[in-house]
């Protein structure tokens, strides 16, 4: 009963925060703002998501002691790794390839890489 409330809170929240997400990406102005709401929010989401499904793992595996729970646990923590890894590298190379490419952001105030594509290189 208490592991599937648990299971419950966390895969709402994890909704929650990629649902979020999703409409950062449609409502925000830029290609800047829109990454930071597609990486910061589906991460976060992807974290309780993953979380649920460790919980569920657990939830079933110390009655059973079936092997194939603490698999499923591996799977999920090594995915989450991953996630982790490679969401905001991504996003970060395409902000910086955007940049380059000339995508200026719409409504900020202090642009740091302004100068840095005047002049065609980076930063030393």
């Amino acid at each position: 009963m208490i592991g599937e409330i648990f299971i419950l809170i966390f895969v709402i929240i994890g909704v929650l925060f990629n649902a979020l997400g999703s409409i950062g990406i449609i409502r925000f102005p830029d290609v800047y703002t829109r990454l930071h709401a597609g990486t910061k929010c589906t991460t976060f989401g992807t974290i309780f998501i993953v979380a649920a499904v460790v919980t569920y793992g657990i939830w079933k595996y110390l009655p059973s002691r079936d092997p194939v729970w603490i698999v499923l646990i591996i799977h999920s923590v090594a995915a989450l790794i991953f996630i982790l890894l490679a969401n905001p590298t991504g996003a970060h190379a395409i902000a910086k390839a955007a940049r380059f490419g000339g995508v200026r952001p719409t409504k900020a105030v202090v642009d740091e890489m302004e100068e840095v594509v005047r002049k065609g290189g980076a930063k030393e």
